[in-house]
């Protein structure tokens, strides 16, 4: 009974960390996501974001403009769902601070009882021969603290990647969802974004800077061998979370 409660801990342990799909993977190169509609995805969700009322558009009697139309001729920049656009992923970022501090205190405190309505005789003698009771409670304290740290980070990605459109809203701004994935030998690099970004931003080109998206989501990572050896175990993740040294 023993064994069997600890093979199923294990059991829970492995699939809790997702550890399955890593032995099944033992011997061959992870296995790449089929490609789909993002829409259909168990994590996307439709958004709602506050919106202005959408204008009127009047019919214009013989002319061939179409009002809010920015060419003459057909827009091949991505404006409705299922069209494709750029996102181009340009950022470099660096921090640093540095913070000092230095605290010193000392202090001092005398109390005595030379005069107790007349009963400083009778207090002597309780306390003992010799007793000063100008002298009773003598206290002194120091305390020095000293504090320093110091936090430097930078930062460079560069990336393009193509996104779908999922959703126009009601103002007109759209949703993108944009995932890639390449293999190189046994690694896996994983490319996703998600945002809001407004027709207006969109480039000649079909490109949008990621600056320019709201609510952006971007992550860049990967599993495979080089990965695992790269994270700690889970083993040290949970120690290192727990223990209070």
């Amino acid at each position: 009974m023993k064994s069997l409660g600890i093979s199923a801990l294990l059991l829970a342990a492995l699939a809790g960390c997702g550890n399955l799909q890593r032995l099944g993977e033992i011997g061959s190169p992870p296995a790449m996501t089929q490609t789909a509609d993002p829409a259909h995805a168990q994590s996307w969700h439709p958004i709602t974001m506050p919106t202005p009322p959408v204008p009127t558009t009047a019919a214009t009697a013989n002319s061939l403009w179409l009002v809010g139309s920015r060419s003459f001729f057909k827009d091949h920049l991505a404006s409705q769902v299922g069209d494709i656009v750029t996102v181009v992923v340009n950022t470099t970022d660096s921090a640093a601070l540095g913070d000092a501090t230095v605290a010193n205190r000392t202090g001092a405190e005398n109390l005595g009882i030379p005069d107790l309505l007349g009963l400083q005789h009778t207090l002597s003698k309780v306390i003992g021969k010799g007793a000063d009771l100008t002298n009773v409670v003598s206290t002194t304290g120091s305390g020095a603290a000293t504090g320093t740290g110091t936090i430097a980070r930078k930062e460079t990605v560069q990336l393009r990647v193509a996104g779908v459109v999922t959703q126009v809203l009601a103002n007109g701004n759209l949703v993108i969802s944009g995932r890639q994935e390449m293999r190189v030998n046994s690694e896996l690099r994983e490319l996703v974004l998600s945002g809001v970004i407004r027709p207006q931003d969109i480039a000649s080109d079909n490109t949008v800077q990621h600056d320019r998206m709201a609510e952006a989501r971007i992550s860049y990572g990967g599993r495979g061998q080089l990965t695992d050896m790269q994270t700690p175990r889970y083993g040290e993740q949970v120690m290192d979370l727990l223990s209070p040294f």
